[in-house]
């Protein structure tokens, strides 16, 4: 799976993620990023780079599998295939997304 496809299957989802009330990266690295907004109303949900809330720095083969529901998010970064900056609360509403 591509961005362009989790950005897809995230908008999906855009209806839980204005639930966030914030906003939220997932950041790739030289894969790209993925942008929640769910100040925004309607929620929106891009690939423009930019300061978020709360960013989660995760590879894209994990993140497939957190879309997928392969990996939970608190195991995730439990063991270190995800990393939280800014915002933990943010981060905690993880769950209501995948």
């Amino acid at each position: 799976m591509d961005m362009l496809a989790i950005t897809d299957q995230l908008r999906g989802k855009a209806a839980e993620a204005a639930s966030l009330g914030a906003t939220l990266k997932f950041d790739c690295g030289s894969d790209g990023v993925v942008v929640i907004d769910g100040r925004a109303l309607p929620c929106t949900v891009d690939n423009d780079d930019r300061a978020t809330d709360c960013t989660v720095r995760i590879t894209l083969v994990h993140l497939v599998a957190l879309l997928n529901g392969e990996l939970d998010p608190v195991a995730g970064f439990m063991t270190g295939k995800l990393k939280i900056e800014g915002d933990m609360s943010v981060a905690l509403k993880l769950q209501r997304l995948v």
